[in-house]
């Protein structure tokens, strides 16, 4: 799990959990802590098949990080829609995209110098 690729934050791991738990897609965790003036200091990033998955992720990520850690999500967007849900837990942020806006987007090469766990 994601412990042995250097991630031992907690809420990592659950939010990790989560996804694997709906059948995320290309699950990548972006370790930010030495990138200087990063926002946060980890991008857990998934896609999804479809907004009714996109959506379905991200609740079970509320969820679980809620009832398994306390955590509340800071701020949350794109439900509206749900092609892009981003879920903002303060250190933690994380992106459900639908699979094409993730191709669109394509965040991960924004922050090549980050360390990178691919989860699946």
């Amino acid at each position: 799990m994601i412990e042995k690729k250097g991630f031992g934050d907690k809420l990592v791991s659950k939010v990790i959990e989560a996804i694997e738990e709906k059948k995320g897609n290309k699950i990548v965790a972006l370790n930010l802590k030495k990138i200087e003036h990063a926002v946060c200091e980890y991008f857990i990033i998934c896609d999804a098949e479809s907004t009714t998955q996109v959506s379905a992720i991200a609740d079970e990520i509320e969820y679980l990080t809620r009832e398994d850690l306390k955590e509340k999500v800071w701020r949350k967007s794109g439900y509206e829609n749900a092609q892009w849900i981003l879920l903002d837990y303060g250190n933690v942020v994380v992106h459900v995209f639908q699979r094409e806006w993730r191709e669109f987007y394509r965040l991960e090469e924004l922050w090549a110098d980050a360390k990178f766990a691919y989860i699946e």
